[in-house]
């Protein structure tokens, strides 16, 4: 789903071109989700690998996937492959491209934790895509410096700004007071939760699950709202602590323009996730990060972005300070457009298909 609404953007760029000739494949992990973004874009996977089993280890879904790409390499010949940020299915690409001599793109390229269980397996997937990529999409210049410290030749990385503005402006332009859901109490403060990282699966989301609990039990004007991750194991944690609230409201996931929708909206955001990290500084949302490091550092040291981790009490203090202390909340949601100006990936197109662009590297307006 990330991958969909990250490369959307990128896909209809190119698609504007008529020089191009653009093949949109998709895995067939979590397809709902999928398709429902794909939806808002109008686009529609050209093929799809169908690789989802039930409870399948990593290494499995890797082979799966390798096997597919390979067959739809060859078939298609391409002239460039683009893969977009940390997934297995990102790596999966990298990989099959390099593998069959296709000029590999990276979109969202240079981001690092450096620690390689934290996110997993995502730290390690984009580490391995930076080896084999011969063009580096970077989306600020902080993910460019990693990329040169890591001795990437400067000529093959370009700074472009992140796709995920350019897909958040795309939508949320087009909303109408109809998107509005109807779960939602008008008369509370919208809290929007999202959770669903590996590392943090067990008794580290619980805990982050209790904390919110607590929230809700101790801000009677206060509305969580969590559209629930499909995998089993956050689903697990759900059942265990969060069902049964009046004020914490669990829904199924949310297409795109719903979720735009729930962020623009929302007084404060929970989160575990990468893209909303980015989205929500867009959009004048503060940001409660729920893992201990981050590969997005630059919306922390703007101070929109805070890391909490999965700690109770440090989520519970940080939330009731940006729940009751006005001062504090104006400070962390002003709006910042620190990852991307909307032109992402116009000039992503212009790379691939011309080794250049018109525009200027994107650089954020202190």
């Amino acid at each position: 789903r990330p991958e969909a609404i990250k490369l959307a953007p990128v896909v209809l760029a190119l698609r504007a071109r008529p020089e191009a000739r653009v093949v949109l494949c998709a895995t067939g992990q979590h397809r709902e989700l999928l398709d429902s973004v794909l939806t808002v874009f109008g686009l529609t996977a050209d093929a799809n690998l169908d690789v989802m089993r039930p409870a399948q280890h990593l290494t499995d879904l890797l082979a799966r996937m390798l096997a597919g790409l390979r067959g739809l390499v060859h078939d298609t010949k391409p002239d460039a492959l683009l893969v977009q940020g940390d997934t297995t299915t990102a790596m999966a690409g990298a990989l099959a491209g390099f593998a069959d001599h296709v000029p590999v793109g990276h979109v969202e390229a240079g981001l690092r934790t450096y620690d390689n269980t934290a996110p997993f397996p995502e730290e390690a997937n984009r580490r391995v895509v930076g080896v084999l990529a011969a063009r580096h999409f970077a989306p600020t210049a902080m993910a460019r410096d990693n990329l040169l410290a890591e001795r990437v030749p400067a000529e093959t990385i370009s700074v472009t700004g992140n796709t995920v503005v350019d897909a958040l402006r795309w939508v949320r332009d087009r909303l109408t007071p109809e998107d509005r859901p109807r779960f939602l109490d008008s008369t509370r403060r919208l809290v929007l939760l999202t959770a669903h990282r590996r590392e943090s699966f067990g008794s580290p989301l619980r805990r982050a699950f209790r904390a919110v609990r607590q929230l809700a039990d101790n801000f009677a004007d206060v509305q969580v709202v969590y559209p629930v991750h499909p995998n089993p194991e956050v689903r697990a944690a759900v059942n265990a602590e969060l069902t049964g609230h009046p004020r914490i409201t669990l829904v199924d996931p949310t297409d795109y323009r719903t979720t735009v929708w729930l962020m623009n909206h929302a007084h404060l955001i929970l989160t575990d996730s990468g893209g909303i990290q980015e989205e929500a500084p867009s959009l004048g949302r503060p940001v409660l990060v729920l893992r201990d490091v981050s590969e997005r550092p630059e919306g922390v040291q703007a101070g929109v972005v805070r890391l909490v981790g999965t700690h109770p009490d440090r989520i519970i203090s940080d939330a009731t300070r940006l729940l009751t202390d006005p001062v504090a909340y104006l400070q962390a949601g002003r709006a910042t457009d620190i990852y991307g100006d909307g032109q992402a990936a116009r000039r992503i197109a212009d790379l691939v298909l011309d080794g250049r662009t018109d525009l200027p590297e994107f650089a954020p307006i202190a």
